[in-house]
């Protein structure tokens, strides 16, 4: 099973040049919090146009009287937000007298409340759910998620999503990722990257970084201006992922099967984890990174980033359509993480139906308009990453950029998934843990101490 599972993973490399062909790349991790969430809200009205109706069936269908609710956690603003709008009225001018009941979650509030709604009967028709072991994973091994195995292959889902994609769409029976079943559909891609304010790099003649230690001379340099270098957010998920960014410095991909598939025995004391922790916790004594981040929201961080007030951030492409409407003030770019090979990143979060859904022919078929080259395109234009766009259509020099980025990743084999994937309830220790070591309220080796036993314990 495991070698099953590894191989999955490895079809990244393989599946590079498809990808790059039909999206110039795919990918998720993780998370993808936008705007506080406002319960009960309607649908935003699109601010691009809709996709295209399919064709009309034969036999004309009566929709009245049926309401679909839909639960999604992007900002209105957002790449997927702006697709998403432009699917919910698609949806509307194809499914005439279907009530959409759209309300805008936060990515915490569904992580922390999903199995207990989606085991009652408010759980919603479909909605945006967390890919991996831990999230989409566990909730489908209980139950509480329809399988759509079927539906994917009717619908032709398996052909637009490639090997890599539906490595976080399909779970076994034990809810482990990258076999079995399909449970969710993924319909963007995603990766985590550094987010630099050009103007402040080109006022203190900081080159681009392509090391760890050119990206460690630049902070020290911005610190010795009297600047805090680098925003972050230890009270949700942007630490932990800077912490799993130094770990993959020092890691393989064998060390990263081993991680999130469980392969072989992790070390939490080993040169991996004791580096990135020990690395991390030094930056925050250094003035690097603010030990107010400890309280801070991703929210939080990304206002700070775009008022100017941290010249760099370290976060997911989940940003960068929303920087490129809203930073107005000073020019910005982006880079991989100096020296990585391997970075967090994956297919976006989940399409889910619940099993307790009302509506599932409907689910499915918002799903479906949302993987529709159309609406992908409109994703694409927004500065989200595409998993099936007409890229003739896209013409942004930022765009392309972006996905150029993420298809090198592909293409070396350099997807590395999330931290907080592996174990039930371990993004929550991991948030704890990434606190902890802000606040300084715990040594490296209690840190590695407090992580290692929530993920030991979850192993299948």
């Amino acid at each position: 099973m495991l070698e099953k599972m590894r191989r999955s993973f490895a079809v990244l490399g393989v599946a590079a040049l498809s990808l790059s062909l039909t999206a110039c790349g795919t990918g998720s991790a993780s998370q993808t919090p936008g705007a506080p969430a406002s319960e009960g809200a309607s649908a935003p009205a699109a601010s691009a146009p809709a996709a295209s109706a399919p064709a009309a069936s034969a036999t004309p269908v009566s929709y009245a009287g049926r309401t679909l609710t839909l639960w999604h956690y992007e900002a209105p603003d957002s790449a997927m937000g702006i697709a998403w709008t432009a699917a919910i009225q698609q949806f509307k001018d194809t499914h005439p007298g279907v009530t959409v009941k759209f309300e805008q979650k936060g990515f915490e509030q569904i992580q922390t409340t999903a199995q207990m709604v989606l085991n009652s009967d408010q759980a919603p028709d479909v909605l945006e759910y967390n890919k991996g072991a831990a999230t989409a994973g566990l909730l489908s091994s209980e139950g509480l998620l329809t399988d759509l195995t079927d539906v994917a292959k009717t619908r032709g889902w398996d052909k637009i999503l490639s090997p890599s994609l539906q490595t976080t769409c399909m779970y076994t029976d034990k809810g482990i990722m990258g076999s079995g079943k399909w449970y969710g559909a993924s319909d963007y891609g995603e990766y985590v990257m550094v987010y630099y304010n050009k103007d402040v790099f080109a006022k203190y003649n900081v080159q681009v970084p392509t090391t760890l230690d050119q990206f460690q001379a630049a902070l020290a340099t911005f610190k010795a201006a009297g600047i805090t270098p680098i925003g972050t957010a230890a009270a949700e998920y942007p630490a932990q992922q800077i912490i799993y960014e130094l770990a993959l410095s020092k890691a393989n991909r064998q060390w990263v099967n081993n991680y999130q598939l469980y392969a072989n025995p992790v070390d939490f004391n080993g040169p991996e984890l004791t580096f990135a922790a020990t690395t991390y916790a030094q930056w925050v004594q250094n003035g690097y990174i603010a030990k107010t981040a400890t309280s801070m929201k991703a929210e939080d961080m990304g206002v700070a980033f775009e008022k100017g007030t941290n010249p760099i951030m370290i976060s997911g492409s989940w940003w960068y359509g929303r920087f490129m409407k809203e930073i107005t003030n000073f020019k910005w770019g982006t880079f991989l993480f100096p020296g990585n090979t391997l970075n967090p990143g994956s297919g976006g979060n989940l399409w889910v139906v619940p099993a307790g859904s009302k509506n599932k022919d409907l689910a499915e078929d918002f799903i479906d308009i949302t993987l529709q080259k159309d609406n992908q395109t409109i994703l694409a234009n927004n500065g989200g990453i595409p998993v099936n766009a007409d890229l003739t259509q896209v013409t942004d020099p930022q765009i392309l950029a972006l996905n150029q980025n993420f298809s090198d990743l592909l293409k070396n084999d350099g997807i590395a998934y999330y931290p907080d994937w592996p174990a039930p309830n371990y993004y929550a220790k991991l948030v704890a843990g990434s606190q902890d070591l802000t606040n300084g309220s715990k040594t490296v080796a209690q840190y590695l101490a407090e992580i290692a036993a929530p993920y030991n314990a979850g192993k299948p």
